[in-house]
């Protein structure tokens, strides 16, 4: 039984997400209302210059918006589930998770980790799904302290600062980082729980052809 193709198009659409995050900041970042002071028509400059910069920004959001939305909809069409349950996209890796627990609906071409999950009895199935979030959502706060402590020693070396002091730099500014570290960290949930179905049937996949078979007596 193949893997749905629609789990791996997910995983593009969400790969595409913090790619397309840094491309906004960076533009955000280059365009400075200022460079107007340079030009004969200030006023006038810099409101343009600020509005672009400003539609950088809301573009990106655009953009992110749409892609977790393609996200959440290829989640739903591997399950054969209507569109409305997209209004559970609002909710972030919350609403993914709860759609990642629907039924497979289809017919035919259920993978094995659709037939595996739809064995079990409701309240096994409840306990497994509590577990599931619990330990991916560890995974990915784990994930996350691991990727900013790679960050601080990379800029302590880029800068040449000690890791004591890119550590005090980045306490500095404890709001905006908080608020990076949060995105993360539901990033890595919603792509633990994209891999789940396809590392499962990866497994399923693999684990029969190395079973060796046993020689009649």
């Amino acid at each position: 039984m193949t893997i749905k193709k629609q789990y791996f198009v997910a995983l593009a659409f969400l790969l595409a997400i913090p790619a397309v995050l840094m491309c906004g900041g960076a533009l955000f970042s280059f365009i400075n209302p200022e460079i107007a002071a340079r030009t004969s028509n200030y006023v006038r400059n810099w409101h343009l210059l600020n509005m672009l910069k400003m539609m950088v920004m809301w573009g990106t959001a655009a953009v992110v918006f749409v892609l977790w939305l393609l996200v959440c909809f290829q989640v739903l069409r591997a399950k054969n589930r209507s569109a409305a349950w997209l209004v559970l996209a609002a909710l972030g890796p919350f609403g993914l998770a709860i759609l990642a627990m629907l039924r497979d609906r289809a017919s035919t071409e259920t993978d094995r980790y659709s037939r595996f999950v739809g064995k079990m009895k409701w309240f096994v199935r409840a306990a497994y799904e509590l577990c599931t979030f619990a330990i991916f959502w560890e995974l990915a706060y784990q994930a996350m302290l691991l990727k900013s402590n790679i960050m601080i020693r990379f800029e302590a070396a880029r800068t040449g600062m000690s890791v004591s002091q890119a550590i005090d730099t980045h306490n500095a500014s404890g709001g905006m980082w908080a608020f990076s570290e949060g995105l993360e960290v539901m990033f890595f949930v919603a792509l633990l729980y994209l891999l789940r179905p396809v590392v499962f049937n990866l497994v399923e996949r693999i684990l029969p052809a190395r079973v060796p078979v046993s020689s009649e007596p």
